[in-house]
């Protein structure tokens, strides 16, 4: 009996499973369960999965699902979910998606009718996040800068006055001008940390200014290897700047009455010198108060 038959499903299910980053008893007796009884595992990389598969003795068959064949070979996993199939969507390492091939697999399924069901686990972002220290109320993950200099530090540029805590992938050759560029752009005294290996034999988290993160990085080559993710603290107002003048509140007002709110902020900060961000806040407040 299969896990959808099992279920009442006429159709199989697709199973997206997150597998270890790292340490191998990070996986759940769920993610084994679901390996052992599906029909097909759709992998990232097969060679890289047979050996997890080996290591549990896992047996199911596996097939490459990667950033350049998953919209060509979506049909032929679909079809065998059609057919009354389960399949097992896993990536590399980590939760399937996040930064990771999937999408159009689980979208091409979700459209057909298929149910999709999410297996969670390890995820390399969130087991940063719970140990950083920095606000986790509220995040942001932009994944993986762009690999261009120009291009990365005009994506933190529009990301710089974000208050949210931002977290970012990085790769091991990119880490320190990717520090660097963020250094430049958000200040050298905004609070970052980077985790480094996480779950791993030589696992590393930093805090520190961007500053002096940039240093340490730069002055130890063995902190520009492995997996890395970058959590920097959001943008917070310089004291004394956080409450805006009553003239500032007329000229927003004046301006939230003739246009939509961001581009009252934007023309507001231009005619009163006050930070944007400042002004977007107060009047997205001011229009759930009216």
């Amino acid at each position: 009996m299969t896990l959808s038959s099992a279920s009442g499903n006429a159709s199989g299910t697709l199973y997206v499973v997150a597998t270890p980053i790292g340490n191998l008893d990070d996986i759940t007796a769920r993610a084994l369960r679901v390996l052992r009884e599906v029909a097909l595992i759709a992998a990232e990389d097969t060679r890289h999965s047979a050996r997890l598969l080996q290591h549990f003795g896992i047996e199911t068959p596996l097939a490459a699902c990667h950033e350049h064949n998953e919209r060509d070979q979506g049909g032929r996993f679909l079809a065998r979910l059609q057919a009354g199939e389960d399949v097992a969507l896993i990536s590399d390492a980590g939760t399937p998606l996040i930064s990771d091939p999937g999408f159009h697999l689980v979208r091409q399924a979700r459209a057909a009718g298929v149910a999709v069901v999410p297996v969670p686990g390890a995820c390399a972002l969130i087991a940063a996040l719970s140990s950083a220290g920095l606000p986790s109320d509220r995040f942001i993950f932009e994944g993986f800068l762009p690999a261009r200099a120009n291009a990365r530090r005009g994506r933190l540029e529009e990301i710089k006055d974000e208050p949210r805590t931002l977290i970012f992938y990085e790769a091991p050759h990119r880490i320190l001008e990717s520090l660097e560029d963020m250094r430049s752009v958000f200040g050298g005294d905004r609070p970052a940390v980077l985790a480094r290996e996480l779950t791993k034999t030589f696992e590393t988290l930093k805090g520190a200014p961007l500053d002096e993160l940039c240093g340490w990085v730069a002055a130890d080559s063995n902190q520009q290897r492995g997996e890395c993710v970058v959590l920097v603290g959001g943008w917070q107002a310089p004291e004394g700047e956080g409450a805006l003048s009553a003239e500032a509140l007329r000229v927003l007002d004046l301006l939230l009455a003739e246009m939509p709110v961001k581009r009252a902020a934007a023309l507001a900060a231009e005619i009163t010198g006050v930070r944007k961000n400042l002004l977007y806040q107060a009047a997205l407040e001011r229009q759930a108060d009216s």
